[in-house]
């Protein structure tokens, strides 16, 4: 079965959204790295030397190919990452070989059944 990676980076507000749209969609889990760092185009204002900088969430999902565009459209909605600037930025990448998906590979396999 193919699978891809979706890693989301998020602002911390919306990472639950995030992770209800990756369920919705079809994700069987995700794994939340939380308080990472980003900059984007344009460097976060300071305050007194002080930096005020949103947290940010990494969220990543191991879905089949088959829902991976369905998930990151979803994602994208849910996040905002369209709409604001700065809301956050998903995108999916080919996973060659996996282990340990023992438990959510029959749901997946499921999923990928319905489809055909």
């Amino acid at each position: 079965m193919r699978m891809k990676l979706i890693v989301a980076l998020v602002d911390d507000g919306r990472t639950e959204a995030v992770i209800e749209a990756g369920r919705a969609g079809g994700a069987t889990g995700a794994t939340i790295i939380t308080s990472v760092r980003g900059e984007g185009l344009e460097p976060q204002k300071t305050f007194l030397g002080l930096q005020f900088e949103a947290q940010r969430d990494l969220v990543l999902f191991i879905v089949a190919e088959t829902r991976a565009r369905h998930i990151l459209e979803g994602i994208r909605d849910a996040g905002h990452f369209d709409r604001e600037s700065g809301a956050g930025i998903a995108f999916q990448v080919d996973i060659e070989d996996a282990v340990g998906l023992v438990s959510q590979l029959p749901a997946i396999r499921d999923e990928v059944k319905q489809e055909i």
